[in-house]
């Protein structure tokens, strides 16, 4: 007999404001009757973390953890670290040091946001209330980046996806992204500007912290940008629609398996 269980897998922060959106977030979630679900954290939660989860949902009788990555990019190494980790992967694209998990049961791994069209919208009603005249906007997503090979690609492909659905969407004259790995965030926006465009900036993170509050305003230190620094994705009521989305592929191709 299949006992599924779902583990939600997000970075964590030392901000208890954090979890409480996550908690939030998976508190809304609509599983089907018998499936425990788990919000765990990478780092930084004591209590709270991988291991943490997956002895906790093991101790329920689960036999196959659907896990689900809660990032922004399949860019990000810790997707990838992660996945190793739990020995969804044999070895991981760049070197970790993270340790293998402790897992009995089956893993099945998600993916990220990264390009999905729900990220779209979710992007785009929290950009709404700064918009006033579309046909002379331009959207400017910002997200981490990085810097290794293979893995800024994807942060690029995702971004760029994002950028056209979020154009199409809300109508304005166009849509755009910059990375602070590698950085070109400032000149990207002073590009539009200087075109005469009014450039609406938004990090693209699930939660504020150093880099919305503190990395992004200095890069755009100097520059006239709406900056919607304090319109991260969380809480949004969409983001439990994703993450439901995803647990049904996993459910549907367990059941086949």
């Amino acid at each position: 007999m299949k006992k599924p269980g779902v583990l939600i897998i997000s970075h964590g922060s030392k901000d208890s404001g954090w979890t409480e959106l996550v908690d939030h977030a998976v508190m809304q979630l609509s599983l089907p009757d018998g499936v425990p679900v788990y919000a765990s954290f990478l780092e930084n939660v004591e209590g709270r973390l991988i291991q943490d989860g997956i002895d906790e949902l093991e101790q329920n009788g689960v036999t196959d953890i659907l896990a689900v990555p809660l990032f922004i990019s399949a860019g990000s190494t810790h997707v990838d670290e992660i996945e190793y980790a739990l020995g969804a992967k044999p070895v991981p694209e760049k070197e970790t040091d993270l340790e293998l998990f402790r897992v009995k049961s089956r893993i099945h791994y998600g993916h990220p946001l990264h390009d999905d069209p729900l990220l779209a919208t979710m992007i785009w009603d929290k950009l709404k209330p700064y918009s006033q005249e579309p046909s002379k906007e331009v959207i400017l997503l910002i997200g981490h980046g990085s810097r290794h090979d293979g893995f800024r690609q994807r942060w690029e492909q995702g971004f760029s996806t994002l950028a056209s659905l979020v154009k199409e969407i809300s109508g304005v004259s166009e849509a755009d992204y910059a990375l602070l790995n590698p950085d070109h965030i400032k000149d990207k926006a002073a590009g539009y500007i200087e075109q005469g465009y009014r450039v609406l900036a938004m990090p693209l993170f699930l939660s504020a912290g150093y880099f919305t509050n503190v990395e992004i305003p200095k890069r755009l230190d100097g520059i006239d940008v709406e900056y919607s620094g304090d319109r991260t994705l969380l809480p949004h009521p969409l983001l439990h629609q994703w993450i439901e989305e995803q647990v049904d592929d996993m459910l549907r191709a367990l059941a086949d398996a």
